[in-house]
């Protein structure tokens, strides 16, 4: 296999999800998979940017490190946005390169036969080199337009290789004659669809798609330049490279918090990728010496009082490990403080609390709501770490990241990890309280626990049938949590018509906490953060003086679905797909895009939030 010459853009926020390293995509004329960390161009200064969140460090080296994991103990790692183009004038802007992949193509034109069509299938190798290899010359002398495969082999751990056709057809007897694709019939059953040789042998999709029929996985890892240490165990599975199962990025978003009161410890924060490798008062002034930015920026600063600077940072920062990530965001916009952070242009964090005659929250059904929290400005950071096929790792309800070594393997995204590709977001928000006290006396109520029992047997059913061969099943998130999404995704769908912004555009973030002293933390901030212009309108701050009025209008919406009775009798414990995890929930009243979503879309039930056709007593605003 050889490196695409050809260019293509990414949108950085693709780099980090959708098309992160060991993804597949589709460009004219072939389809490529993206190389990892190693092979991108980090060599062009100014091509990217470091980007600093201790808190985002310190808990990825402290679960990555953990055994089995694809980092060594004791390696400090960095988050670095991906290459750009910085425009220098007579320079090849950097990139990122990608592997062709898959190597076998199908000619695009096809021959009649009886029932159907058939096209010829070609290797890479065979296809004509000067046409940059797109295009296959027939036997005719004809050049033809060629299409990648749609079909590859690949194993739960992440491996991936092209499907050995010819050994599938002819298992291991050699054999000279040409291959075909051959369809019949209008449906695309796999039943009509085979791949032929011209001896007469062949093997329908539905037979490759038989369990075990590809053998053991070798250990193929395209996107690294080289393949797993020792092969692998796993066996491989009948993949289709277009399907939403193929790629499941693992991300870390965090919200910044302030952590700095001066203006020094700002600029250490802000620099601290390097500085944190300072261990002594001699490296600040080698580091001043080869750093011109660090020079520049702490120009006038005294080594001790830099040292002190940066110790102090360093200690906070460990300190603040100790608090998961939404932890520490709930903290910080809960303390009921009027002004929390700072009302500057450049700051992480700005937010004000309301009064409740400032958003209206008078009404009765509305007193489970203890405060609302307007943020005028936040910032995002998302990490991409790893990487799954066929299974999505469990989400971690509480902000930790997820549990790769429990429910499926992540794949690594370089062959040595010393950074990680990340992007930073700006945005507004709104951050809503619930009050803990009246959530425990919700849930103590005979309704809820009844209700409670029912979702806990779908959740178990769930995750035996999905998890049943690992040595630990993912924890039931909580029937604080299924009542809390369910609210946010009908408040957000809400919102999406009164401030301008699409639903794609908006995110959540669900604070279903366990607490100390028996006393939990329940929250839910809804926000936009984009690079573009999408998270900079201040239509969500514009919204708020009607709040509560946008919160009725979603109650009274959710006590009927389009799909009821179905939606709201839905019974989670007689499925064993994701509708297990749902309660009175479906397309029509909840399901959102998942790039909204925390939650892949699970763990719903509007029954919890208001009364339905089919429930009663149960539900937590109406209390």
């Amino acid at each position: 296999m050889s490196q695409s010459s050809a260019k293509s853009e990414l949108r950085l926020s693709q780099v980090i999800t959708t098309y992160g390293p060991g993804a597949m995509v589709d460009l004219p004329s072939r389809s490529v998979i993206i190389g990892g960390l190693d092979r991108w161009d980090m060599s062009t200064k100014g091509s990217w940017n470091s980007i600093s969140e201790p808190r985002a460090v310190q808990l990825l080296e402290e679960r990555l490190s953990q055994e089995g994991g694809p980092i060594a103990p004791g390696t400090k790692l960095s988050l670095r946005s991906p290459p750009v183009d910085p425009k220098l004038p007579g320079r090849e802007p950097p990139g990122i390169a990608a592997t062709i992949f898959p190597c076998w193509f199908i000619v695009n034109e096809d021959e009649q036969i009886l029932g159907g069509r058939r096209r010829r299938l070609v290797h890479w190798e065979h296809l004509d080199p000067s046409s940059g290899r797109n295009k296959f010359m027939s036997d005719k002398g004809k050049k033809i337009d060629v299409t990648p495969i749609r079909f590859v082999a690949a194993c739960k751990k992440g491996h991936i290789q092209d499907i050995d056709w010819p050994w599938q057809i002819h298992v291991g007897e050699k054999c000279a004659e040409p291959l075909w694709l051959e369809e019949k019939g209008t449906t695309g059953d796999p039943r009509n669809i085979r791949i032929v040789c011209g001896c007469g042998r062949s093997i329908s999709l539905e037979n490759a798609q038989v369990s075990g029929r590809f053998g053991r996985c070798r250990g193929k890892q395209p996107w690294l330049d080289r393949d797993a240490e020792g092969g692998c165990t796993e066996t491989l599975r009948f993949l289709t490279r277009s399907a939403t199962n193929a790629y499941f990025p693992q991300v870390l978003t965090v919200i910044s918090l302030p952590a700095a009161e001066d203006e020094l410890t700002r600029q250490v924060q802000e620099h601290w990728d390097k500085l944190r490798k300072v261990t002594s008062r001699e490296l600040i002034a080698a580091l001043r010496m080869f750093d011109d930015l660090i020079a520049e920026t702490f120009k006038g600063i005294a080594d001790d009082q830099l040292f002190y600077a940066i110790e102090r940072h360093e200690k906070n920062v460990l300190q603040s490990l100790d608090k998961k990530p939404k932890y520490a965001e709930f903290e910080m916009l809960s303390s009921g403080r009027k002004v929390i952070g700072e009302n500057r242009s450049d700051a992480k964090l700005h937010a004000e609390t309301l009064d409740r005659h400032e958003w209206g929250g008078n009404e009765i059904r509305l007193s489970g709501i203890s405060s609302v929290v307007k943020v005028h400005r936040l910032r995002e950071v998302s990490c991409l770490y790893g990487f799954t096929r066929f299974e999505a790792a469990p989400t971690a309800i509480d902000g930790d990241i997820e549990e790769i070594n429990i429910s499926v393997d992540g794949a690594s995204l370089a062959s040595e990890l010393s950074w990680l590709p990340a992007i930073e977001q700006f945005g507004e928000g709104i951050f809503l309280t619930f009050d803990a006290g009246r959530v425990a006396q919700w849930l103590a109520s005979p309704g809820v626990q009844a209700r409670e029992e029912t979702l806990r047997k779908g959740f178990d059913k769930w995750a035996e049938r999905r998890f049943q061969s690992r040595p630990k099943l993912p924890d039931y998130p909580g029937t604080a949590y299924f009542m809390l999404h369910a609210f946010s995704h009908s408040l957000m769908s809400e919102m999406a018509l009164e401030c301008g912004y699409p639903t794609t555009a908006l995110k959540e973030r669900i604070y279903a906490l366990p607490g100390q002293n028996g006393v939990n933390h329940y929250g839910l901030l809804l926000y936009t953060a984009t690079a573009g212009a999408q998270g900079t309108l201040g239509g969500l701050l514009a919204i708020t003086p009607r709040l509560a009025e946008i919160v009725l209008r979603t109650l009274d919406k959710l006590r009927i679905c389009s799909s009821d009775p179905i939606c709201s009798e839905n019974s989670p414990e007689n499925h064993s797909d994701d509708r297990a995890v749902h309660g009175a929930a479906c397309h029509s009243c909840l399901l959102i895009p998942e790039t909204s979503c925390e939650s892949r879309n699970l763990f719903l039930d509007r029954a919890l939030v208001s009364s339905t056709l089919s429930s009663s007593g149960c539900a937590f605003f109406d209390m």
